[in-house]
């Protein structure tokens, strides 16, 4: 299994003023999410991410969050630096417990390969995925679906 599925990982926003560590335990495969509110919120193509347990990630001094409402209809709060504005993870408000881990403020972020495409409906006309990775055109429904496709456990 891939290492960033089992190891402790560190990370951080890009002024460096908030820093996480994300400890072994429940973990998704991260993914790439091709909505068009990824695509605005990111200012890119696509976000990738990873649902991890929130109590498995420690970070002292993040201030900034904020709210939003995801393509499913859920609300999600929005969390990460107030000196620098980057996003670190979000909470899905119909999940308590989980947190939607930004991959890109990973330390080790070139190590990640999405295990899967999301929204892939709406990605654009110009990326083209790997060949044999999971791709969905829109995400999975259900906690049932979401863990048959990308759930891992420690």
């Amino acid at each position: 299994m891939n290492e960033l599925l089992s190891e402790t990982l560190q990370g951080g926003c890009n002024c460096g003023a908030v820093r996480y560590t994300l400890t072994p335990g429940f973990r998704m495969g991260p993914y790439a999410c091709h909505c068009t509110l990824c695509q605005t919120r990111t200012g890119s193509a696509f976000a990738e991410h990873m649902v991890v347990l929130r109590s498995a990630l420690e970070v002292p001094g993040a201030d900034w969050e904020g709210k939003t409402v995801n393509p499913s209809g859920a609300e999600v709060m929005l969390y990460g630096c107030n000196s620098c504005g980057a996003r670190l993870w979000g909470e899905n408000l119909t999940v308590p417990g989980l947190a939607t881990l930004r991959c890109g403020t990973l330390d080790r972020s070139a190590e990640v390969e999405p295990e899967a495409h999301l929204w892939v409906s709406s990605k654009q006309a110009w990326i083209t995925l790997p060949h044999g990775t999971k791709a969905m055109d829109e995400q999975p429904r259900s906690n049932e679906e979401w863990m048959r496709e990308l759930g891992h456990m420690p």
